[in-house]
């Protein structure tokens, strides 16, 4: 079971830099830090997680810059986003920004992805919220052709360009995985069965993880892909991990468990990643 870290990676707490070397002497397998472009200081959409928005949505740096500053002082430790709001970038840079920063971290970037759950912060991108899973598809799909072939073009709702060069092409071959973040849905499990290359479940809405890494492999399956072949990263976001829901994920068959680290300032940051490690060193 590796052990991934998730920071809200906001100006207030350790900075990104700091945490991901200190994580990799640790031991941690990764490091994923989130994205939010703005969040519209009036809004009807609810937190998922219930109550008021926590201030650190607010507060999120921008996911590629830091961790290309994450890649340069580290060798090892993968680098990851959960999730990245793509439809909130133009494909073409977005695809040329991924493909940069897998190179500058020696093929270390895992590309999780979503699409969200604030309908005004997409649609100030210009994205209706009852399109937003088609939209995210077009763009991963383009982009995947992108960092594929020598002369991409690709044509659809939302996306529509003819012949283009994009270099650099990504370290990993074919590209970077590329990760589907969903809560507890089984049409989520079906657009991971479709074009995911792993499945970032989010703890908090799970009951019954087993059951549904069950229903995902035989969707995996009946899509004539290999249920191994597509790896669970199950992120606790917003909830603290325990023993007993630490043991669910490995009887689930997750890859890697990843926790979030609360936004605290260096020392005490420090402090709750060696609780972490120490955590999943007992399962």
């Amino acid at each position: 079971m590796d052990l991934g870290i998730f920071t809200y990676n906001t100006e207030y707490m350790i900075r990104i830099d700091h945490l991901a070397k200190a994580a990799e002497e640790r031991g941690c397998e990764s490091l994923w830090v989130p994205e939010h472009t703005h969040i519209p200081a009036s809004r009807d959409s609810a937190f998922p997680g219930g109550g008021d928005l926590p201030r650190e949505y607010i507060h999120m740096s921008d996911p590629f810059t830091s961790l290309a500053a994450a890649a340069a002082v580290t060798d090892t430790i993968k680098l990851g986003t959960a999730i990245s709001l793509v439809n909130q970038h133009d494909p073409i840079a977005l695809a040329k920004q991924v493909a940069t920063l897998d190179r500058l971290c020696d093929g270390r970037f895992i590309f999780g992805v979503g699409a969200g759950w604030n309908a005004e912060e997409m649609a100030n991108h210009g994205i209706p919220f009852k399109k937003r899973w088609k939209a995210l598809r077009e763009r991963v799909e383009a982009m995947k052709a992108m960092w594929t072939e020598e002369e991409a073009s690709y044509h659809g709702e939302f996306v529509n360009f003819d012949r283009i060069w994009s270099y650099p092409k990504p370290l990993q071959t074919p590209h970077p995985p590329i990760l589907i973040g969903t809560f507890a849905s089984e049409l989520g499990r079906q657009r991971v069965a479709n074009y995911g290359d792993g499945w970032i479940p989010v703890m908090a809405f799970f009951d019954d993880l087993p059951t549904a890494v069950n229903d995902l492999h035989g969707r995996l399956a009946e899509a004539g892909r290999d249920p191994q072949s597509v790896g669970v990263s199950v992120v606790f976001i917003n909830q603290r991990p325990t023993q007993a829901r630490l043991e669910k994920c490995v009887e689930a068959g997750a890859q890697r468990i990843v926790l979030s680290l609360k936004p605290l300032p260096r020392d005490a940051a420090l402090e709750e990643l060696d609780g972490f490690v120490e955590l999943v060193g007992r399962l």
